[in-house]
């Protein structure tokens, strides 16, 4: 592999997403931003898109405008059905929080398994999916089973296996590791707990928009995920669900508020589920947040999944074969799965002093982001990241390794998120 500067450039030019980077804020003011699975960055039409909704649906059209608003969750969750998670038509709806929809489609489901007492998820998953997991658990008098996973090579599907039997009711799982970027098989997971009688509910926040979901082929029950990663909604967007549609009229969700009931503007006194995917809905949507995720959502399905996850392939690829190449004698290893049907769109790099490494790159103009307990984490996004941006970035860690730099750093650790 060519690891030049111009092999970069090169692959640049040959890049058939490359019109998608001038459709971003702040592509050429020299950010080398690698943290696009934390927060992507802003889309050039979303200050337009919320200035409308302010400016002429709210401003002018007041209430007029309320028809098209309740519309929204479900028109911006078929686009994003049909062009990033591999989904039919009305199985998935844009509202509230990663968080809130996940305790909605988990304690539905749960429901749906009476008799069964144990929840399974991951001993090494996103913090709010174990709380949440934990919450529920703790609420209903269930057993949590915290299924161990590699830091950097996720899940073992043989602990999975040995973890499932007739008293699981409930797994919770995400479709990508949020430390290493490990890639999780939602088809074999499927089938290892419809086994077994369980349904897995997933998080697909750290893939969404870059990394393939195929839900429908999968045969998937429940998911749910954020869109300000690699959908660029924004800090705060709303997140999605997702609910297989031989499964809708069989769940029920805990939250019973009026955009979930079948007749909202007749409000009846006795609550009465809508069909299909809306009864997952709670109260009104945010709708200024979901102008902006609209947007985000257009611009991933109109660039294509497949070309998404092709790219950031290449992405991941170069990131290894440069820290291998050039920082390995600097005690930096490659975290993260080497296969790239393993691996989602980021990289994570381990180092003693990650934290001191991570500090000194963003005060040279590069920003990754940092997780315990010793890994830099590298997210180049497909729709804007070039790959010169991630030959340079590499270059200035070199150059930081090099000259010791990151040593003036103390080791004390501000707050992460």
């Amino acid at each position: 592999m060519d690891l030049s500067r111009a092999a970069a450039a090169a692959l640049d030019a040959a890049d058939p997403l490359a019109g998608f980077r001038a459709r971003f804020v702040g592509v050429d003011d020299g950010l080398l931003y690698l943290d696009g699975n934390s927060l992507g960055r802003l889309p050039t039409d979303t200050p337009a898109a919320v200035a409308r909704v302010v400016e002429q649906e709210w401003g002018r059209g007041l209430i007029g405008s309320w028809g098209d608003w309740v519309e929204r969750s479900r028109r911006i969750g078929d686009g994003l059905a049909a062009g990033v998670l591999g989904a039919r038509p009305g199985e998935v709806l844009v509202s509230d929080t990663t968080s809130v929809d996940l305790y909605k489609l988990l304690v539905a489901g749960t429901d749906a398994r009476p008799g069964r007492d144990v929840l399974v998820c991951c001993a090494d998953d996103f913090p709010t999916d174990r709380y949440v997991v934990a919450g529920v658990a703790a609420a209903r008098g269930m057993t949590v089973r915290e299924v161990d996973a590699h830091i950097d090579t996720g899940l073992d599907l043989a602990a999975l296996t040995e973890a499932l039997d007739e008293r699981v009711a409930v797994v919770v799982l995400s479709q990508v590791a949020y430390r290493s970027g490990a890639l999780v098989d939602i088809a074999a997971v499927t089938r290892l707990a419809r086994d077994a009688g369980a349904l897995v509910v997933w998080d697909l926040s750290h893939g969404a928009g870059a990394v393939r979901a195929d839900l429908t082929a999968a045969g998937a029950d429940l998911a749910v995920g954020c869109t300000y990663k690699y959908l660029n909604g924004g800090p705060g967007a709303p997140a999605f669900l997702y609910v297989r549609r031989e499964l809708q009229e069989q769940l029920r969700q805990p939250i019973w508020g009026w955009f979930g009931q079948r007749d909202q503007f007749a409000m009846g006194t006795a609550y009465d589920p809508a069909d299909g995917v809306d009864r997952f809905a709670v109260g009104t949507p945010p709708v200024l947040a979901m102008a902006a995720v609209e947007v985000g959502a257009r611009l991933t399905a109109e660039a294509g999944i497949d070309r998404l996850v092709a790219k950031g392939r290449a992405l991941t690829e170069l990131v290894i074969a440069l820290a291998d190449d050039r920082l390995a004698a600097h005690g930096v290893t490659v975290a993260s799965p080497r296969e790239a049907d393993r691996r989602g769109s980021h990289v994570s790099l381990a180092h003693p002093r990650a934290w001191q490494l991570t500090q000194a790159l963003i005060d040279r103009g590069v920003v990754p982001d940092f997780r315990t307990p010793d890994r830099l984490r590298l997210g180049p996004a497909p729709l804007y990241t070039r790959f010169v941006d991630v030959w340079d970035a590499m270059d200035r860690l070199r150059r930081v390794l090099d000259e010791g730099a990151h040593a003036e750093y103390p080791t004390e650790r501000s707050r992460i998120t």
